[in-house]
């Protein structure tokens, strides 16, 4: 069966997940982690690409990221995969593969489901019960967008800055939607978009998606609709 051909446009927001090969973990070190962000960066410059969200666990990646040109994501991902294989290859003398064969990716309707994957992304270390709050894990995003942590990986799309009238202000909001659990049915929907390389967006986004790619992108099982809150903050 062919390949399913990815999904990307420029300026839509897209939900990528890379996974080590059957599973296993592609970290081992803190140098390890430190060398993907690094890698990651500098492709993201080259391709120019920005990163609103990311979490590196032990034997995965989160990545939320806007291209700005069509091909941006898959030139990172290609670059990204590359060289961090030859680095663990080379630093552990090893060979072979470590990836899964092809990362997941799914674009993101920023409108219903933006603030909702940063927070999925972001809690990945606390659902797997590795930490009890987002803040006590080092190699995430949310030191940033919730503390204002310098990191020059993270670049805040425009939802994000609308929390707030300056910096403070949406920080504070943006800890403040931690406080409150992601419901069962939007993790799933972020889940089998994931999945099935879907879109994550109601009928309408889908449609829209469909016009600007020029062809069919077909069916996944969705769960009830999900409208991201206007005032988040509240």
């Amino acid at each position: 069966m062919p390949r399913k051909p990815r999904m990307y446009l420029a300026g839509v927001p897209c939900h990528i997940v890379q996974r080590g090969n059957n599973r296993a973990a592609c970290f081992f070190t803190d140098d390890d982690y430190a060398f993907y962000l690094e890698v990651l960066a500098d492709a993201c410059r080259r391709y120019r690409v920005d990163v609103h969200a990311y979490v590196l666990m032990t034997n995965h990646v989160h990545l939320l990221m806007s291209p700005q040109a069509v091909d941006g994501v898959s030139r990172v991902m290609q670059s990204l995969g590359r060289r961090y294989v030859q680095y663990v290859n080379k630093q552990y003398r090893r060979c072979g593969t470590l990836w899964e064969s092809r990362h997941k990716a799914s674009l993101v309707d920023a409108e219903r489901y933006l603030l909702a994957c940063y927070r999925y992304i972001e809690l990945n270390p606390v659902t797997a019960g590795m930490v009890p709050h987002p803040g006590d894990y080092r190699w995430s995003s949310y030191g940033a967008n919730a503390w204002g942590r310098r990191d020059d990986l993270v670049s805040p799309h425009a939802l994000y800055l609308a929390l707030g009238v300056d910096g403070s202000m949406r920080r504070s909001c943006y800890r403040g939607l931690f406080t409150r659990h992601l419901s069962r049915d939007v993790v799933h929907q972020i889940q089998t978009a994931l999945d099935f390389s879907m879109p994550l967006g109601n009928d309408r986004f889908r449609e829209q998606i469909e016009r600007e790619l020029g062809r069919s992108i077909g069916q996944a099982k969705r769960g009830r609709p999900f409208a991201q809150p206007a005032s988040e903050c509240e």
